[in-house]
Order: structure tokens, then sequence, then C-alpha cells
């Protein structure tokens, strides 16, 4: 595959994708029943146009931020009645795109945008479904930069400080917009499934007021995602077994505890889904050996991409496994640093590893569960072009996203 495609490479089992995304959403089925609502695959995570026919070959929906993401998902052929538009800042011409072309639901996340909202809605005389992004107060168990749920976040209306529920009274006050629920997504890389059930029953506790208040219930509810998976040997994914038994036993015991039906729950797994499905092949260019403080010897081993195509290690010490792909080796391991080839100390790749002693340039090193937000968080730093993504599929490799070049690099340029 190196030597058919280069390096750097994302390489996608397109095989593994449409069963994870098949795997949650008979998983949402299997628990909810007639309350099921819609699995989002959430396209912040990776996207293409053959990722989103994929998404509509497998009967789920969609979950874009931008309308960059939204006119790849249209691109790719989903229905507009399976997409669902997030984002804390919609422009204006975002705001209009989505409503004009009938998605499903935006999801409003402040007052500016209720107003935005509806005037879009008034100026195609059309009822815009919508829901109000609310931020439950959970300290969810992950990195400060992904943990999106706690009070002091740009995300959404806090239940606890009551801006919440004067969001719900503005979009009222709209005959154009029609409130269908509440939604909430805590963070991203989450083991266990304490906050996502803690989420819910606050949630819930809102519903159960917006009932008392105006006689009626709203039909739906949207929990996120945010599902971890394993990046190193040790790791453990959150599997939709896991989760989705969960999520309905905390569902059905606020339901019941507030006297309501039980709504139908939509979910937004991305990284579930794309993550695991995807490893990134380099080739090492020069090796170092670098004697540290306490007379220990580590070895960089600098291969031909970086920050450029993972960023992650960089924002949030990400961590990643590594191998060596083309060969086997029995020497023994030595501690190792994997790092790009870009004009900075922090693009590092693999912080602390152990890798063969006899690692040389020229070998080809495989990072596996770099699906989501590798090539989606891609740039051209340094003015590298950005890796291709090479789908495999029943033995047969083909290019779903090519590489760039030195014209790409060139074509933004207006020249005097």
């Amino acid at each position: 595959m190196a030597k058919d495609f280069g390096t750097p490479a994302f390489f996608i089992d397109e095989a593994d994708f449409r069963e994870r995304a098949i795997g949650w959403n008979n998983a949402l089925r299997d628990e909810f029943g007639s309350h099921t609502g819609t699995v989002y695959y959430a396209a912040k995570a990776f996207i293409s146009v053959a990722v989103a026919q994929w998404i509509k070959d497998c009967g789920i929906g969609i979950d874009v931020c931008t309308g960059g993401e939204l006119a790849v998902a249209l691109a790719g052929g989903i229905d507009p009645g399976k997409i669902e538009v997030h984002g804390n800042n919609k422009s204006l011409s975002e705001i209009d795109k989505a409503v004009s072309v009938g998605v499903k639901t935006i999801v409003i996340d402040s007052l500016h945008e209720i107003d935005r909202v509806a005037a879009m809605a008034r100026k195609y005389k059309k009822v815009q479904g919508v829901m109000l992004r609310l931020t439950p107060g959970i300290q969810a168990h992950t990195h400060e930069s992904i943990s999106t749920a706690h009070e002091d976040v740009k995300f959404g209306f806090s239940i606890a400080s009551g801006a919440a529920w004067v969001a719900v009274e503005a979009v009222l006050a709209h005959p154009e917009l029609e409130l269908r629920g509440f939604h909430s997504h805590i963070g991203s890389q989450i083991f266990g499934t304490e906050s996502f059930q803690l989420a819910a029953d606050r949630l819930i506790a809102l519903l159960a007021k917006y009932r008392d208040s105006y006689g009626k219930e709203l039909p739906e509810l949207d929990l996120g995602g945010g599902y971890g998976i394993a990046y190193l040997p040790e790791d453990e994914t959150l599997e939709p077994g896991e989760v989705m038994p969960a999520l309905r036993s905390a569902v059905t015991a606020a339901c019941e505890k507030h006297k309501l039906s039980i709504p139908t729950i939509s979910i937004e797994p991305g990284r579930a889904i794309v993550g695991p499905t995807t490893f990134t092949l380099y080739e090492v260019g020069t090796t170092k050996d670098v004697v540290l403080e306490n007379g220990a010897t580590r070895r960089y081993i600098s291969v031909d991409g970086g920050m450029s195509d993972n960023i992650r290690p960089s924002l949030y010490d990400a961590q990643y496994h590594a191998v060596i792909a083309q060969r086997s080796s029995t020497t023994k391991p030595i501690s190792s640093r994997v790092v790009g080839k870009h004009c900075e100390t922090g693009d590092i790749v693999i912080r602390d590893i152990a890798l063969p002693a006899d690692i040389a340039p020229g070998d080809l090193i495989a990072i596996p569960a770099t699906g989501a937000y590798g090539r989606s968080m891609a740039s051209n730093y340094n003015h590298v072009p950005r890796p291709p993504v090479i789908a495999v599929n029943n033995g047969k490799a083909r290019v779903i996203v090519r590489r760039e070049n030195e014209e790409d690099l060139l074509a933004l340029d207006v020249k005097e």
C-alpha cells in the first residue's frame, strides 16, 4: 500500500465503518424500540463524499456543524430529513442553507440564533424543527479541551442558571419554530456510562418542567455522543451493548419518576464509528539518539508526517500506539519518541513508546485508531500537502480523498 499510494496516508476499512454504524443503530433500536430516534454520525470526526454515501447506505443520519460539512453530506446524497445542524456560531448563510434544503433539526446554541433561525423560516415560509442544546452541569472525566457539559464552557444553555428556561420561552415566542426537545453533549473520549446517565436525568427533569408549564410533552431527546475508543493496547472501547442499556435504564427511571412518556432517543457517535476503522502509515526518515539528563538514552524517530495530519497529541496530549508495519523484529525494544517533520518542538506523534532498536530509515510505521480527528483536523502547516484517504474493502483499495500537491498549495494565492 505504501508503494501504491505513498506515505503518509490514512487507510480506512470500509466494512468495519459500516459494521460499526449499523451496530450503533441496532443497539439503539434494541433498547428503545418504538422510542428509537436517529443515530446521527458526527461528521466532525471525519467526513468525505464517500463516507456520506456509506452513511446513507447504512440508514443512519448525520450531524453537521458547518456549512462545509452540510455541503459534503448533501453531495453524498444524504436525505436532509436525516440531517441535524449544530454549531455555537452558525452564520446567516449557514442557517439559510440549512432551512432552505429542509434539514430535520437545527440545534440552537444561543438566544441570537433563535431570532436568526426564525427569520430564515419566515423567509422560506416553513416551520423549522429545533432543539435546544443544554448544559447539564456535568464534569465529564476527560481532557478539559474536549469536556463540554460543565458550566464554564462555550456550548449550550445552562440548566442550573435558568438560561435554558429563558431559551425555551424565547423559542415558543416564534410560531415559525417547532421546539422538538432538548440536546446535550457532555464531551468526548468518555469511558463509563455514569455521566451520560446523569445528563439524561437532568434533561428529563426539564422536560417535566415543560410539561407542567405548558400541558404537553416534548417528543425528542438527543443525548449526544463522546463514547471512548481504545487508542492503546490496554484501553477498552465503550461498546454499544454497554452504553445503550445504561441509557435506557436511566431514561426509563427518570421518566417514571416524573410521570413522563419516554421520548424518542437519538445519539451522535462519531469517533466510536470511524476512529477504530483507520490507521495512518508513515515512513521513517531519520533516527537520532539523545542522552537525557539522567543518563538514559531516547531514540527520536522522525516520520514523514506529524502535527499536520494528527494535531491531537499537541492539542490535548492524546496518546497513540505504533508498530513497524512491513517487517517483524526480534530486537530488544528501546525508549523511543515518534516525531514529525515540522519546525516545532511540540510536533510529537507519540511521546513515549518502546520500539525495536533496529528501526531505521525506510521502515514503515503504522499508527492505529486515527480515523477520528486526524484527517479532519489536518492542516498545511509548513506548506505540507495533506495526506490521502484510502478505502480498503474486499481486498481492494481505492482513493476516496486524494493527496494534495504543490499546485493545491499555490491555488489560493492571488498573483499581482
